[in-house]
């Protein structure tokens, strides 16, 4: 498992992640209910997607020549990129509170929000364009699930707070930046620029 890639996939997902609707439905949940049940639901639907793209990642990795997945690759995290730069602009909406009691049907419930909210959103097939681009697929799953862990921690933790001192837009624009970097990354390395 590569250490840098493991790091790369933390830093990208974790930028992307903060101040997105997930760290928003996070907050709204943890302000109605408690942490422990808030924080389970949402660790354990992101560790299902996380294996979920990160297969689909390694399927593709093995299946289609590797130029065909960077040049995909590059394409998604540059279209990502501009993306979540927009996104900056706009102000994201937090998903409708759950009204269910007990620590069980809290998980749940925070399970089934992040689950739909993230199936098929840009980190999901971030990670799924990484696995299949490096070939790296425990590296990937390791350093992107904890990425999507630690902003949920922080989500519930700090709530609103943290937006309140940092700026949505910088965060998106910092989560731009990276989705460049790694989408030129990508496009160089299909065109056989970078070994």
């Amino acid at each position: 498992m590569s250490p840098t890639t493991t790091a790369s996939a933390f830093a990208l997902l974790f930028l992307a992640e903060l101040g997105d609707k997930t760290q928003l439905v996070a907050m709204a949940l943890a302000h109605r209910h408690r942490a422990g049940p808030v924080l389970a639901g949402i660790c354990a639907a992101f560790l299902v997607l996380d294996v979920v793209a990160v297969a689909v990642g390694a399927a593709l990795y093995e299946l289609v020549p590797e130029w065909a997945v960077l040049l995909f690759a590059g394409v998604l995290f540059l279209g990502f990129g501009v993306h979540i730069w927009r996104a900056g602009e706009e102000t994201e909406e937090a998903a409708d509170e759950v009204a269910a009691s007990g620590w069980w049907r809290v998980a749940a419930a925070s399970f089934g929000l992040i689950f739909v909210a993230e199936l098929g959103d840009k980190t999901q097939l971030a990670m799924v364009a990484m696995a299949a681009a490096t070939g790296e697929t425990w590296a990937v799953l390791v350093g992107g699930t904890l990425a999507l862990w630690a902003v949920s921690v922080l989500g519930v933790a700090v709530g609103a707070t943290l937006l309140r001192r940092l700026p949505a837009r910088w965060v998106h624009r910092g989560a731009a930046v990276l989705f460049f970097a790694f989408g030129g990354w990508a496009l160089l390395r299909a065109g056989g620029v970078i070994a």
